[in-house]
């Protein structure tokens, strides 16, 4: 699964007159960061609303030299063409980018012709109603570590985002990962329990804690690991499989 986190930073609120300044995008690959990012400063062809610049600190100045969105579209395009975008309070964000690209033409079409949307602030309201569910807010309540965050800015938020977003939706991905930690163990001749299919997860972590109550003290991080994914031997077809467990 390819996921995208985006955000972007604008210059005001209304995006049937203002415009993205800023675009920022991690990529996501089966819920871990595959490193490929996206960001791009924009040229607005108008000046900044105070209030905007005071949340982000972008200026008319620092925004002069820099490109387009017309002359930035195709690449950012082709970045998040075909994967699921996770944004936070996604009717802003995809209203200015629809926005950008009606401006280019009818050719162009919308972000929702290309992606799917899930939104984060929906998802954070259905988990903690009544609460304030700001990307700070939830960072401090998830324990992300935002302190670096004095200004809004579109690639800083989608790396906060994107942590924000796996600790929101953690559990989600352990099966997942189940079934290739343990192709791999048969594929290298290790043993597994013969009822590993029948474990709950609670079952599967308290024999974890129980290996390494018995690993002690003195047990390598290596074999802890392996006693930790329910392999017993020894050998070093069975330490190789230790770089595919996650």
């Amino acid at each position: 699964m390819r996921q995208i986190i985006l955000d972007t930073e604008t210059t005001g609120l209304d995006a049937r007159s203002h415009r993205v300044i800023e675009i920022g995008c991690v990529e996501l690959i089966e819920r871990r960061p595959s490193g490929r990012v996206f960001h791009r400063y924009l040229n607005p062809q108008r000046e900044v609303d105070r209030g905007a610049a005071e949340v982000h600190g972008l200026t008319d100045d620092f925004l002069a030299d820099k490109p387009l969105f017309a002359q930035v579209v195709a690449d950012f395009i082709a970045f998040i063409d075909g994967a699921e975008l996770i944004i936070h309070n996604a009717a802003f964000d995809i209203g200015f980018l629809d926005a950008e690209l009606s401006r280019l033409g009818p050719d162009a079409g919308r972000i929702g012709d290309r992606c799917a949307v899930l939104d984060t602030l929906k998802l954070a309201r259905e988990r903690y109603p009544g609460q304030r569910n700001s990307l700070d807010a939830l960072c401090k309540r998830l324990g992300v570590d935002n302190s670096g965050r004095d200004l809004h800015g579109a690639l800083l938020d989608a790396n906060l985002l994107s942590e924000v977003y796996l600790a929101l939706t953690a559990g989600q991905g352990e099966m997942s990962f189940a079934a290739p930690v343990v192709a791999a163990a048969v594929a290298n001749e290790t043993l597994v329990p013969k009822n590993w299919r029948c474990m709950n997860r609670a079952s599967m972590r308290s024999r974890s804690r129980r290996r390494n109550r018995r690993c002690g003290a003195n047990c390598s991080p290596e074999r802890r690991r392996l006693r930790s994914a329910g392999l017993r031997v020894e050998d070093a077809s069975a330490r190789r499989t230790l770089g595919r467990i996650p």
